[in-house]
């Protein structure tokens, strides 16, 4: 289950608990206004170790490779 934000013009920004397949509200039960389903962030987050290099185990800068040029995460001490 997923919680989903929708947007009512009349009563302002709700969520609702509902199944990734389940279909994509359009109106409000609240009031039977016509709601939109707003795109927000994840709350998901990895914990542990994962796969991805740490600060101290980024690879070393070398000729702007990454295209982060001057905010470079690994010099950002």
């Amino acid at each position: 289950m997923a919680i989903y934000e929708y947007d009512c013009p009349k009563c302002g920004t709700f969520e609702v608990k509902q199944k990734m397949t389940d279909p994509v509200l359009t109106t409000h039960e609240g009031c039977g206004q016509h709601v939109e389903r707003r795109i927000s962030l994840s709350a998901f987050s990895m914990k542990g170790g994962g796969s991805s290099p740490r600060k101290s185990e980024a690879p070393p800068c070398g000729g702007g490779g990454c295209g982060a040029e001057g905010m470079c995460p690994a010099r950002m001490n």
